[in-house]
């Protein structure tokens, strides 16, 4: 999918399905930040459910980092050659912090007056098993 004229396009991922997607910026949430996927009431639920959406964005630095990404998409913007940009964040499998983020990250460009635009590659594939 290709991002509105001069907009963003946010793709969430799982490293687990496949290789990250091309991106100007490529955001891997597995190392830093809580899984959800730890959480046997969340495992099987994904970033549509409140229960996930809230333990993603109640991650300590998760919001933080939002606010940053949406300052980089705004500082490559900023630039002198306006092009559309295209972000990928990804987790271990997709369904709960790559795809929380991103929506999250979507909601605060529109905020910002900036056209987004999200997909969700692996939302809809089977848990991963660890």
């Amino acid at each position: 999918m290709t991002a509105p004229d001069n907009g963003v396009h946010i793709t969430s991922f799982g490293y687990g399905h496949d290789a990250p997607p091309a991106a100007h910026l490529t955001v891997d949430l597995r190392v830093h930040f809580r899984d959800p996927h730890v959480n046997p009431a969340l495992r099987h639920l994904t970033a549509h459910d409140p229960a996930v959406r809230d333990a993603v964005l109640s991650t300590p630095g998760i919001p933080h980092l939002i606010a940053a990404l949406a300052e980089t998409v705004a500082a490559y913007r900023a630039g002198p050659t306006p092009a559309p940009i295209t972000v990928a964040i990804g987790c271990a499998g997709g369904r709960h912090r790559a795809a929380t983020v991103a929506t999250a990250l979507a909601d605060r460009l529109h905020g910002m007056d900036i056209p987004a635009t999200v997909a969700h590659r692996d939302l809809h594939r089977p848990v991963i098993t660890r």
